[in-house]
């Protein structure tokens, strides 16, 4: 059984930011409901709990408990921010709410030793996000760094492995958060690493057979990486049992179609069904503006318009299995399960929205990975450069891209304005090097100047960020005489538009996608 590292979700939005974290560290991590039982994570061969952090107060009349005999399995436990005034109070000590609320950057000053800072320098920046915190420590805990709000801003008690930090050491903004982290994973957990690309394909590979076994699956391909990656984990596991349909919905790049067909269908020769639906997206879409619309008439549409296709196959072929490239961001956002605090940051068309009556048997061979996993994975498998490094393009396409009102010619703006702006950075040798770069429509009519004639057109922001996993990102810092190039190439060459910013906002507080 592999050892596992289990992230007790109690709302945080940096979650799925610890349990990455971990797996930076070839540790395996999973993510998991807050009321666990504790017999659940001894049976799942958890070596150590991590309490996330949380939206909530202690002091909540419905606050997120975690099952209390998580304190008696032996095993370390690290409370973050929400998660050590949790611990805190449960084993005696005492919380209050903080008179001035601590978020943003503060200096960690350390004054003991810890296995948990081992190494580190007596002051670094930290990143706090809190209303609450300790004000008196259960017995058998000690003091071991302070913040300028917090006397308790590190504590542990080393007999019992129990330790607690008031800050995010996940998140980049922390100086040192990655040595904290590896610091509690191996000085503490003694966590072997055990989680590496080779034997998540093996084993996958493996899962694949056993379930399908001579059974054909359907994977629905929209050429970018999680489903690129899909197909050829499903193509290696059962070869030409594969079929992959794509589905055309009017809200995608320029000329996606037409490289989708030369790449999977001419190139991989993967057995592809292209189906245009583009009037239909944009019938749907007409005069809606509310961007949770959006996504869910788009999902709804794209279930509909699959649907259709894949009945027909089913009668045709007997296809019984139904591939996804679902990974464990989409699982994580689109499922509140039980009650769990978090909000939902956004939703995806692509996890849980398949109807029950197609009855089919979902194979998800990339649910356990985060984004850079599967880009590994993709690697491994052989696939080439501009399939795997890839840059993330959303499942609801240019319906995220154009804000406020989607029609076909401003799309057309939008897909002329982005084609500039990603051969651009290809030119440049950049495309590669950073995350995500795309274009933005803005619903905003500008003054500018074309010729000698006033010209009352639209606006383009360009998103240049960088990240790791999606989870926090911060802008890109491009060359200006490249800002000015691309800026001057989409309103010289783009009818209709008359002005070009950019957007310097990091996640956090903005996200990535406008909608």
């Amino acid at each position: 059984m592999i050892q596992t590292i289990a992230v007790l979700d109690f709302g945080s939005q940096y979650t799925q930011v610890i349990a990455r974290r971990i797996r930076e560290c070839q540790v395996y991590s999973k993510i998991y409901h807050f009321a666990t039982p504790a017999e659940t994570l001894r049976a799942d061969g958890v070596t150590g709990i991590i309490l996330s952090g949380g939206p909530g107060s202690v002091f909540a009349p419905n606050a997120p408990m975690p099952d209390k005999a998580i304190f008696e399995l032996g095993v370390p436990v690290l409370g973050i921010c929400y998660g050590v005034q949790l611990m805190g109070r449960i084993l005696g000590g005492k919380v209050a709410r903080s008179k001035h609320r601590e978020y943003g950057l503060g200096t960690l000053a350390i004054r003991k030793k810890s296995p948990l800072l081992a190494g580190l320098p007596r002051k670094l920046r930290v990143w706090n996000s809190h209303g609450d915190r300790l004000i008196a420590l259960p017995p058998g805990f000690a003091a071991v760094a302070r913040t300028e709000n917090s006397e308790f801003a590190v504590v542990q008690d080393t007999k019992r492995n129990f330790y607690g930090i008031q800050f995010h050491p996940e998140v980049s903004h922390s100086e040192h958060g990655m040595d904290i982290i590896r610091n509690y994973l191996f000085g503490i957990c003694n966590t072997p690493k055990n989680w590496t690309t080779a034997d998540f394909i093996k084993q996958t590979v493996a899962e694949i057979r056993a379930q399908v076994g001579k059974g054909r699956v359907l994977l629905a391909l929209s050429g970018g990486v999680d489903s690129s990656v899909c197909a050829a984990l499903l193509h290696k596991a059962i070869g030409k049992q594969l079929t992959c349909v794509y589905v055309d919905t009017g809200l995608m790049r320029k000329n996606e179609t037409q490289n989708i067909e030369k790449l999977y269908a001419k190139h991989f020769k993967i057995d592809l069904r292209v189906v245009d639906a583009a009037q239909l997206f944009l019938k749907r879409l007409k005069g809606v503006n509310d961007p949770e619309r959006k996504r869910k008439i788009i999902g709804g549409a794209f279930i509909e318009v699959f649907e259709k296709k894949v009945r027909e196959l089913k009668t045709r072929e007997g296809i019984e299995y139904l591939g996804q490239g679902t990974i464990y961001p989409d699982v994580i956002e689109s499922m509140a399960i039980g009650g769990n605090p978090a909000a939902m940051i956004k939703s995806h068309h692509n996890v849980g929205g398949l109807p029950e009556r197609m009855k089919f048997k979902l194979v998800e061979p990339l649910r356990q990975l985060f984004k850079d996993e599967v880009r590994q994975v993709g690697t491994k498998l052989g696939l080439p450069k501009e399939v795997v490094w890839r840059q993330p393009f959303p499942g609801p396409g240019l319906g995220v891209r154009v804000v406020g009102d989607i029609t076909k010619e401003r799309l057309d703006v939008l897909r002329e304005a982005d084609a500039i702006l990603q051969d651009e950075m290809m030119d440049a040798g950049l495309y590669y090097k950073i995350w995500q770069t795309f274009c933005v429509y803005l619903p905003v009519k500008s003054v500018g100047v074309i010729g000698d004639e006033r010209n009352y057109a639209d606006v383009i922001a360009l998103r240049l960020v960088d990240s790791i996993d999606a989870m926090t990102a911060d802008w890109a810092k491009i060359p200006n005489e490249l800002l000015q190039k691309i800026s001057n190439r989409i309103t010289n060459e783009v009818r209709g538009v008359s002005r070009v910013v950019l957007d310097i906002s990091s996640k956090p507080p903005a996200t990535i996608e406008w909608e």
